[in-house]
């Protein structure tokens, strides 16, 4: 049997919050300006699964003047090149607006795209998110994007 429609002939559901949910935003910086790789999208479905509210940042497309108002950051990043595990220049330029960053609670996710350097690249992803006072409180390299999903779904337990 359906609900009844609220007054002003609207129904709505509302789902109760989970006791510890949380307000996540997973900011995508691939190596190239693209749309956000499946790998990010997983992640975030994993974390919504969890009864967290998540929103998706693209670094190449958008600013980082929101980040003051998430409990939580994950950055997914590729590395920009493929010796040296250089971070892409938008990662910077983007964690660098957000002011107020410092002491916030964050996860590092590199997606492996070959063989070489891939603890330099994390290592220089962390310290891109430290630089600016983020506490990075977990860091994983991401395979593909079921892993992704995966890895989601442990946030916050």
């Amino acid at each position: 049997m359906p609900k009844p429609a609220a007054p002003g002939g609207i129904s709505c559901s509302l789902q109760p919050l989970k006791e510890n949910s949380m307000r996540i935003a997973v900011i995508s910086v691939p190596a190239q300006r693209r749309e956000v790789p499946a790998y990010v999208k997983s992640l975030a479905k994993g974390m919504e699964s969890m009864g967290h509210r998540v929103d998706v940042l693209d670094a190449w497309t958008e600013d980082g003047f929101r980040l003051p108002g998430y409990e939580y950051i994950a950055v997914c990043a590729e590395a920009a090149s493929f010796w040296g595990g250089k971070m892409p220049e938008p990662l910077s330029k983007f964690l660098g607006a957000g002011s107020g960053l410092v002491g916030k609670k964050s996860a590092a996710f590199l997606k492996k795209t070959g063989p070489l350097f891939i603890n330099k690249a994390l290592s220089n992803l962390m310290r891109a998110m430290e630089k600016e006072g983020m506490l990075v409180n977990w860091s994983e390299i991401l395979l593909n994007a079921p892993q992704a999903e995966a890895l989601g779904k442990r946030i916050g337990s």
